[in-house]
């Protein structure tokens, strides 16, 4: 049998069980292509021998549609003969997990069996986009996550009518829109109080938290990094321990694009800018449109836009999310201190300069949409994109470049991508776009309750 290149990062693993002798089972957490978490779940003496060696894993859960089923046609299950892949540990990511007993988790990435990163995997994809910046020019990118998300009634979404929750503290249910409402995040202090303790516990940088614009919406801020790497694990974290603590509380917390057709959708905005090796904000400026630096990430993340939109939004749920005066952008354009916008420059001071990437769902892959980014801000810089000028006023009703508005359309401009392929690859394009092109047609193969009310008669 021939040999295989191990991570040998067992002495972290073992550094970490010695400090807490309670733990019994460890969750391995990897992100797939469509942004579900999957994994194993280890006993403890399998922990070390897994950070020394990795975990076998198979080909096949690479290629798994959003139900789990896999997908064949990419070539990646029985042409493969559904090998072994090995998952690997993202050094520091090992942590406790409060909501469990006796129970830690950690991240992983899957390699090839010849130490190779897998392309099809999310965070690979991402770690290559934050190696060649840091190749091709010199600078670290930054960035921060905001989520948005909904909690629910839990018996009323698993039956697929679902409806705001009731408060944990007495009988009321949030019934309208009331933005940045304090009631409403009182309400559900016990819910709030279990996530930051837990975030506390896996050393998660959550932050503001807000009531947003619908009944029962929340959105928490993550500190940004100089690791988007980081960032984006943490992320994923995140959406973890949102879920188990509604879970704790009896309510059922989704992360779906548009769940309400009547009210706003739920965003993942992605706040990002570059960095030197200092330290220092390289889009730092008292007027961004006089930063050179910024206009041209700006402006490559326009020309990329059209093309990115299947990794910004993924699934069919996710278009509906688009509509006109949502605070969901319909087009690719840019503005200072506007959320009418796509790329924001938010208010804030000089040195805090930065974009602010607004088309993306909360149901998008957070590794992948990292690095559409930055693939769209490095053929900016580049290439010397020109961003035109800024929105002023209403940008819904400004005429700006086309982005596609539905599923198929985003996965035709997926396929025929010129400035993504070249930084993800065509294999990641290639599989990316078979996988969702067949979870598209299992979707729509399906007739839905609206089909027989809308054709049962009339037709």
């Amino acid at each position: 049998m021939s040999t295989y290149v191990t991570p040998r990062r067992g002495a972290e693993a073992q550094a970490f069980l010695d400090a807490n002798p309670d733990v019994e089972s460890v969750h391995v957490v990897w992100t797939d292509l469509c942004g579900v978490q999957r994994g194993k779940i280890l006993r403890r003496d399998e922990v070390v021998p897994a950070w020394n060696d990795g975990r076998f894993f198979p080909i096949s859960a690479m290629v798994l549609d959003a139900t789990g089923q896999d997908v064949s046609e990419t070539g990646l299950v029985f042409d493969e003969g559904d090998r072994d892949l090995l998952l690997w540990p993202v050094p520091g990511s090992m942590v406790l997990v409060p909501w469990l007993d006796n129970t830690a988790q950690y991240v992983a990435a899957i390699h090839d069996l010849d130490g190779m990163p897998a392309y099809a995997d999310p965070r690979n994809a991402l770690e290559k986009l934050v190696n060649r910046y840091k190749s091709d020019l010199n600078m670290i990118p930054v960035g921060a996550i905001e989520l948005e998300f909904f909690l629910m009634d839990r018996a009323s979404a698993l039956a697929g009518k679902p409806i705001p929750p009731q408060s944990l503290i007495n009988e009321a249910r949030p019934q309208h829109y009331q933005a940045y409402y304090l009631q409403d995040t009182d309400d559900f202090a016990p819910f709030f109080k279990d996530l930051y303790a837990w975030c506390d516990v896996q050393g998660l940088p959550a932050k503001t938290l807000i009531s947003e614009y619908a009944p029962g919406q929340m959105e928490i801020v993550l500190r940004h990094r100089a690791d988007v790497l980081k960032a984006c694990d943490e992320a994923i974290m995140l959406k973890r321990v949102i879920k188990a603590a509604a879970e704790k509380h009896g309510l059922c917390a989704t992360f779906m694009a548009k769940p309400y057709s009547q009210w706003t959708g739920s965003g993942m905005h992605v706040h990002v800018s570059l960095g030197d090796e200092a330290g220092n904000n390289l889009f730092a400026a008292d007027n961004p449109a006089e930063n050179k630096l910024l206009m041209h990430a700006i402006g490559g993340l326009k020309a990329a836009m059209a093309e990115s939109m299947l990794i910004f939004a993924p699934n069919a749920n996710s278009y509906r999310r688009f509509r006109r005066n949502s605070y969901a952008p319909v087009a690719a354009n840019w503005g200072i201190n506007n959320r009418t916008v796509s790329l924001r420059i938010p208010a804030g001071s000089a040195k805090a300069c930065h974009i602010e990437h607004r088309p993306s769902g909360a149901d998008a892959n957070p590794y992948l949409v990292m690095a559409a980014i930055l693939a769209g801000m490095h053929y900016g810089i580049t290439e010397k994109e020109d961003p035109g000028n800024p929105v002023v006023g209403n940008g819904y009703e400004k005429r700006a470049k086309y982005i596609p508005g539905n599923w198929f359309d985003a996965i035709d401009a997926f396929w025929r991508a010129s400035i993504l392929k070249e930084y993800f690859g065509k294999e990641f394009v290639d599989t990316f776009c078979t996988l969702k092109e067949v979870e598209a047609d299992r979707f729509f193969a399906e007739p839905t309750k609206r089909d027989f009310e809308w054709y049962l008669r009339a037709v």
